[in-house]
């Protein structure tokens, strides 16, 4: 059976113009074109594109995507190792998750979480945050990150747990803000942000414009999002716009000046 193009961008939740561009790059072009110019698509078509979103849900760019679909005959092997992949990255982000979960119920005062899970679950999220300041901001931002580490190398337990209490606090404070309808670059919202700065320099040396990044790392480190998530849903979105406002308006961080936050870290 044909398909119009139409009806495949339906069926595959894609646009008629992601299918275009798939035709026009050689990497799925129809089954027919129609004297009249319309596109039709068979079974094999749809089964190309049936892995191709399967390579883009694993990140793999479409370059590569072609590379691997050209070199693949055999439908079902490349769908087992397809497979195989998703397996890898599910057990990858369950190890996330759990790790999440372990250090945010560490900081929350869960007295059923051991020492050795707490310090573990710690570790992994510093070493994951650090990965995500150096690809951000580079070495330096990292190395910074690290130095803070080493400088709380003496902290017990109960010193992170008064940290993390300090931090939920101002979280709670933020979301009856959010919930009250303050705009997050409006004075009161800066006020809370004041606070979120200075608690981010005692653990990192952040510039205004690594600090006005900070806003993109809240939503995209899945670490960060999740604690403060863990507080109130919507309060990441409302965190990241007031700490951008807060680098605006407070720090002086050029908008225009975007290339300077890796060189400025």
């Amino acid at each position: 059976m044909e398909r119009t193009v139409s009806e495949v961008a339906r069926l595959a939740g894609v646009s008629v113009r992601t299918l275009r561009h798939y035709d026009s790059i050689g990497l799925l072009p129809p089954g027919r074109v129609a004297a009249n110019g319309y596109r039709y698509y068979g079974r094999p078509e749809l089964l190309r594109l049936q892995r191709i979103l399967l390579l883009r849900e694993l990140g793999v760019p479409l370059p590569a995507i072609a590379r691997i679909l050209d070199e693949q005959d055999d439908e079902v092997v490349a769908l087992q190792e397809h497979r195989e992949q998703l397996l890898h990255e599910r057990r990858r982000l369950d190890d996330m998750l759990g790790a999440i979960d372990r250090t945010i119920s560490g900081l929350s005062g869960d007295e059923t979480v051991t020492d050795e899970e707490f310090f573990a679950g710690l570790s992994q999220a510093r070493s994951r945050l650090r990965d995500d300041l150096a690809e951000r901001f580079g070495e330096a931002a990292a190395e910074g990150f690290e130095k803070a580490v080493r400088e709380t190398g003496g902290w017990t337990r109960e010193d992170y747990e008064r940290l993390g209490d300090e931090g939920r606090r101002l979280l709670l404070r933020m979301a009856a803000a959010r919930d009250r309808g303050v705009r997050p670059d409006s004075a009161e919202a800066l006020e809370l942000a004041e606070q979120h700065y200075e608690g981010v320099l005692e653990l990192w040396p952040a510039t205004p414009a690594s600090y006005y990044a900070l806003g993109d790392l809240i939503l995209e480190n899945a670490d960060q999002r999740s604690i403060i998530a863990s507080v109130d849903d919507e309060l990441p979105e409302w965190l990241a716009a007031a700490v951008k406002a807060y680098a605006v308006q407070r720090l002086g961080y050029a908008q225009n000046n975007k290339k300077t936050v890796r060189r400025g870290v």
